[in-house]
Order: C-alpha cells, then sequence, then structure tokens
C-alpha cells in the first residue's frame, strides 16, 4: 500500500504498469488543458466582471479557444467577411513550446518498460485530441471562427516540434562529442571545437538584439507618457474591463513589440499595413487601430535623431566578438579529450576564425528571420493585410550586423590575445598565426640586438681605461693576496 501511494496510480506495477502509453496520453492531455487554462481563465473572468456583454459564455470560451490556437501560430478568421487573423501573441506560443518541452524530456528521461507507442508519441497525440476538440469548439459561427484541418494541422507540427527538442535535450548528456559541420571542413578552415563556442556567441548576439529592442519599447513607452498618453487610452471608458482586457492583451504582444524594435534598430524596420513602413530612415504610417501599443510608434517624418538607433546593433557584436576572439586564441578550457588535463586547445588560424564567425552569423540570420515572421502577420483584410518585420530582410541585416562588428572583432581579440601570450616570452606553437610568430620573432631580435649593444659599450670602456704603471719594488712573480694579508 505504501508503495502504491508513493507513485502516481498508471505507473504502478500491476495491471497499468502494462500500459504506460496511457499515462504518457494523459500527460500529452494534461499539457495541453494547462496552457488552454492560463489562456482560457483571465478571458472567462473578464466576461463576468462585464456586465453588458452581449454573448454568453460560449463566445468567451471560443475566444480563449481561439487565442489558444493563435499562440501556437495557427490562422482564424475574423467576422463575416472572413478577413484572416494572423498575428501569433508570442507570450502564448512561448507558453505552450516550454511546457511541450518539459513533457518531452521529462517523459524521455523515464526509464522502465514501455511500449513502442508510449514516451513522446503518446505525449503528441494526447496534445493533439485536446488540439482537435478546440478546433472543433471555435469551428462555428461567431466573431472568430477556426479552419480546423489547417490549425489542428499546424498545431500538431509545433508540438511535435517542441516535444523532439525536448526529447533531444533529455538524450544530450548520452552524446556529449556530437560532431558539428565544421568538424568537416579541411585543416585551414577547421575551427576545432567550434560547436560550444559559436552557440555561446549566437545567444549572446540574440540577447543583445532583443534587449536592443526591449529598451526601443521602453524609451517610447516613456517618451509617449510625457507627451500626455497613447492614442489607445479612449478605450478605457467603455467599462470596467476595458482597462485589465487592453493590460492583458498587450501583455500578450509584448515580445512581439519587442521583436518590431529589435526590427527597428537593425534598419529594415517594419510595416503597419500595407504601404506603410516604420524604420530609423522614416516613418510613413496612415490610420492605425486604437490600441496602446501602437502608440508607441513613431510620427510620420524623416528620422532624423532616431539615426541612432543603429548602435545598438553594433554594441549586441562586442560580446560575441569577445567570446569568439578567444576562442579562436585556444582559451576554451581543457582541451578535448585530455580527461580533466590542464592542457590548452590549439588555437584557430585566422581562417578558421572567420569560418567560425561566418557560420554564427548565418544561424543568427536565420534566427532573426525566423522571429521575425512569427513576430508578423495579418491583422485583416485589405490594407491590415501584413503588419511587423519583412522575415528575409531582417534576417539579412541581422546576419550582416554580425559579420560587420563580430567578424573583425574575434580577429583582433584573438591578436591580442595571442600577442599578450608572446609577449610572456612564450614562443608561439607552429599552429598559431603568422602574425603571432613574427611578433615574437621581432620581439627576440630586440633582446638579442640590445644585449649586444650592452656588451660592445662595455668593452669598449674597459678598453678606453688607462692601464697602471708597475712598482719598481713589487716582485711580478708574487701574488697579491699575500700582500694584503702581510698589510692586515
Amino acid at each position: 500500500m505504501t508503495q502504491l501511494m508513493g507513485r502516481p496510480i498508471l505507473e504502478a506495477p500491476g495491471e497499468w504498469g502494462g500500459r504506460p502509453a496511457l499515462a504518457d496520453l494523459l500527460t500529452g492531455v494534461r499539457t495541453a488543458l494547462v496552457g488552454l487554462a492560463a489562456v482560457g481563465v483571465p478571458v472567462v473572468g473578464l466576461w463576468v466582471v462585464t456586465s453588458n456583454a452581449d454573448d454568453g459564455a460560449t463566445a468567451a470560451t471560443r475566444l480563449a479557444g481561439v487565442l489558444w490556437l493563435l499562440g501556437h501560430g495557427a490562422p482564424v478568421l475574423r467576422g463575416v467577411a472572413d478577413a484572416p487573423l494572423t498575428v501569433t501573441p508570442l507570450l502564448l506560443g512561448a507558453l505552450a513550446v516550454v511546457r511541450l518541452h518539459r513533457a518531452g524530456a521529462a517523459v524521455a528521461a523515464r526509464r522502465g518498460l514501455r511500449s513502442r507507442w508510449g514516451g513522446p508519441v503518446a505525449v503528441w497525440a494526447g496534445y493533439c485530441v485536446v488540439a482537435v476538440a478546440v478546433a472543433l469548439h471555435c469551428a462555428g459561427t461567431g466573431l472568430f471562427r477556426s479552419r480546423v484541418l489547417l490549425d489542428v494541422l499546424v498545431v500538431a507540427v509545433v508540438a511535435a516540434l517542441a516535444t523532439a527538442a525536448g526529447v533531444r535535450s533529455a538524450g544530450a548528456a548520452d552524446r556529449p562529442f556530437a560532431c558539428s559541420p565544421l568538424d568537416r571542413l579541411p585543416p585551414p578552415y577547421r575551427p576545432i571545437g567550434a560547436a560550444a563556442p559559436v552557440r555561446a556567441a549566437v545567444l549572446a548576439a540574440g540577447a543583445g538584439l532583443v534587449a536592443a529592442g526591449g529598451l526601443l519599447v521602453a524609451v517610447s513607452a516613456v517618451l509617449d507618457a510625457m507627451t500626455g498618453g497613447g492614442r489607445g487610452m479612449a478605450l478605457l471608458g467603455r467599462g470596467p474591463a476595458a482597462l485589465p482586457a487592453l493590460l492583458l492583451l498587450a501583455s500578450v504582444l509584448l515580445p512581439n513589440a519587442v521583436l518590431w524594435g529589435t526590427a527597428y534598430a537593425l534598419g529594415p524596420g517594419f510595416a503597419v499595413g500595407s504601404g506603410t513602413v516604420v524604420s530609423p530612415v522614416g516613418t510613413a504610417l496612415g490610420p492605425v487601430p486604437e490600441f496602446p501599443l501602437f502608440a508607441l510608434l513613431p510620427a510620420d517624418g524623416p528620422g532624423g535623431w532616431r539615426w541612432a538607433a543603429l548602435v545598438l546593433p553594433l554594441l549586441a557584436g562586442v560580446v560575441p566578438a569577445v567570446l569568439l576572439g578567444r576562442a579562436a586564441a585556444g582559451r576554451r578550457g581543457p582541451a578535448a579529450g585530455t580527461g580533466g588535463g590542464e592542457g590548452r586547445p590549439e588555437p584557430w588560424p585566422p581562417a578558421a576564425t572567420v569560418t567560425a564567425a561566418l557560420a554564427a552569423a548565418l544561424v543568427v540570420g536565420a534566427g532573426a528571420a525566423v522571429l521575425g515572421g512569427l513576430s508578423g502577420g495579418a491583422l485583416a483584410g485589405g490594407r491590415m493585410a501584413w503588419l511587423g518585420p519583412v522575415p528575409w530582410r531582417v534576417g539579412l541585416a541581422a546576419a550582416g550586423w554580425f559579420v560587420l562588428v563580430a567578424l573583425p572583432g574575434a580577429l583582433l581579440v584573438r591578436h591580442r590575445a595571442l600577442g599578450a601570450t608572446g609577449r610572456r616570452g612564450i614562443a608561439p606553437e607552429a599552429g598559431r598565426s603568422a602574425c603571432a610568430r613574427l611578433a615574437w620573432q621581432t620581439r627576440r631580435g630586440a633582446l638579442w640586438l640590445r644585449a649586444g649593444s650592452y656588451a660592445l659599450v662595455l668593452r669598449l670602456s674597459e678598453a678606453g681605461r688607462e692601464a697602471p704603471e708597475p712598482d719598481p719594488d713589487r716582485d711580478p712573480d708574487r701574488d697579491p693576496d699575500l700582500d694584503l694579508d702581510l698589510v692586515d
């Protein structure tokens, strides 16, 4: 009895122990229901406090289901005209992906007997069951309507990718020496052990660019507050639930606004409807919907002082340059395969350093393009058919900024690190760069020249001295030490 009470019933030995797939299936269902509850509870709560709500509870639950589907990137239809709505609330999407990732990792790490249909496949199937139910519930008539087949397919793809990533992370400890594509390059261009430094540089660059976008959003909010409030404040007079609803909607769309700010700092900017542009070069806007986040948009006209936003990507490339430069100089900790010894990895040649920086730039550009595409979408038909940055422009700008800053910065940090090694009197190994060897040889030649000059000066000074006159009373064969003894 104690053993049965100390573990979940579905994993107890016996009748249920032979069917662990059911437990994994319920894990997927629970993961989906928790995410759905995180969206549905605030929506239903706002419907309860709204006294003049015309629709019933079914409309509130349909709205919660639509928001849950949108969080996975699934498109829905809006209004009687069936206008497309494809803007993904990234906060809800991040919540769903994190929970699926954790569920996949937990199931993959669990040991024991399991049928071939158990594990991550069962988790994914349970999640999709909830997605089918939500899509069918939102398929009827109303302000928002789901596309059942397309929405379920999108949710299934997102759930499969997130669960697979969780499974991979759980098994990463069993593959500590995974081979990267950079290890297959020819020796002059092969950065040995570059997987970890490149990954760290990519994460640092991404964090820097996101921080740049967040800083622009914060500055815009402060400037808008100083000028007397935004254009969305007129919505606050529509009832007691207007302010909580605006705060909730602005919160779930805040990551989208931060990524739009990142696109603005990179240069391409973003659009708020067809024929519009918001960039440091200039802003051209027409009528925009009444929403607090749209109140942070700059006024129409040339960029002016807003060109200063282009400095932020330069600052975001400093840390990746340092990381790649130190890795190129061999300062990456113990060498792989030394068994925890004190050996250092070999420094990379300049060509290998350039290869690692270009690989990191490609990953940064691809990530920026994907996130830029996910942050935008259609708000309606016609003029509001596209909001957000253009993905390929943002990706190209991010990769270009990285190459412009991190590539020369990594070479400079590497050169300085290897030069400091030479100044400590340690001869560079053959694997180091020609610049480092030349600097060390020049230093050694200067030291030899200094020593030779000093010896020549000493010889000349001794030759210029006058020889002492001999003492006639002194026996030339007498030892001078005896004279000293007699004097004493």
